[in-house]
């Protein structure tokens, strides 16, 4: 079966909402739910967590400790070198990117997602927001191992910060695949950049608790709140070229 590691890209630095992925939701912090739902989903060989050398970042070190989850620091600009640095000493065919800013991840929609890449060999990029279906904050991607290093030789600029961003936007080069789940809820913003975002995010979990709740059961609660969806409705968010 092929190996799929998944990588979390976290840090403390954040221009909008700094030090999202130590907050707490429900007793828990927003790494320590990324973390939970990728386990969760049982589609993982392995877990890493990819933070920077910056000293506000031992923070994200120690909590990785707190959690039993592995952590690796690299340059806090080029988050492409973390990647590759991370699945550096670790066999995997495979990487699935996360980023500690959506602490709603849906553990089924992970593993559907690694049965789909796993189901269509020789792809080198898959991912669910080519044609967005889902809200943002719960999309899952996955770069073959190959394909991520060779990024990491020929990737420049903001492609570095967004990791695989130089895959889906050369698709000539590539094999691509676009995967879209229905009902379209693209709508929703489910993902943890802003104040407004946190308001949503936290009376989601004030509501369900400490738990991964699926994505259908959340967004038929979130469908009779009219003035909770419109919380965040309003935030525009960062465009590629953006770090």
């Amino acid at each position: 079966m092929t190996r799929i590691v998944g990588i979390v890209q976290a840090r403390m630095g954040s221009s909008r909402l700094p030090g999202k992925v130590l907050r707490t939701l429900a007793g828990r912090s927003v790494l320590g739910r990324v973390v939970r739902a990728a386990g969760e989903s049982g589609a993982l060989a392995d877990l890493v967590v990819a933070t920077s050398t910056e000293g506000v970042d031992d923070a994200v070190a120690a909590e990785c400790a707190r959690l039993g989850v592995r952590c690796h620091r690299g340059p806090v600009d080029d988050v492409l070198d973390r990647f590759v640095g991370a699945l550096d000493g670790r066999p995997g065919d495979a990487v699935m990117r996360f980023t500690a800013d959506c602490p709603l991840l849906d553990p089924e929609i992970i593993r559907l997602v690694a049965d789909v890449y796993r189901a269509a060999p020789r792809l080198d990029y898959l991912s669910t927001s080519i044609t967005r279906t889902l809200p943002r904050g719960l999309d899952v991607e996955i770069i073959d191992a190959g394909a991520l290093r060779t990024l990491h030789r020929v990737a420049t600029g903001h492609h570095r910060v967004h990791v695989t961003s130089y895959a889906y936007t050369h698709p000539e080069l590539f094999r691509v695949l676009g995967v879209t789940l229905t009902p379209d809820r693209s709508d929703l913003r489910l993902t943890l950049d802003t104040e407004e975002d946190w308001a949503l995010v936290r009376a989601v979990t004030d509501h369900f608790g400490d738990v991964s709740v699926p994505l259908a059961e959340l967004a038929g609660w979130l469908a009779g709140r009219p003035t909770l969806r419109a919380l965040n409705a309003g935030v525009r968010q960062k465009r590629l070229e953006e770090s």
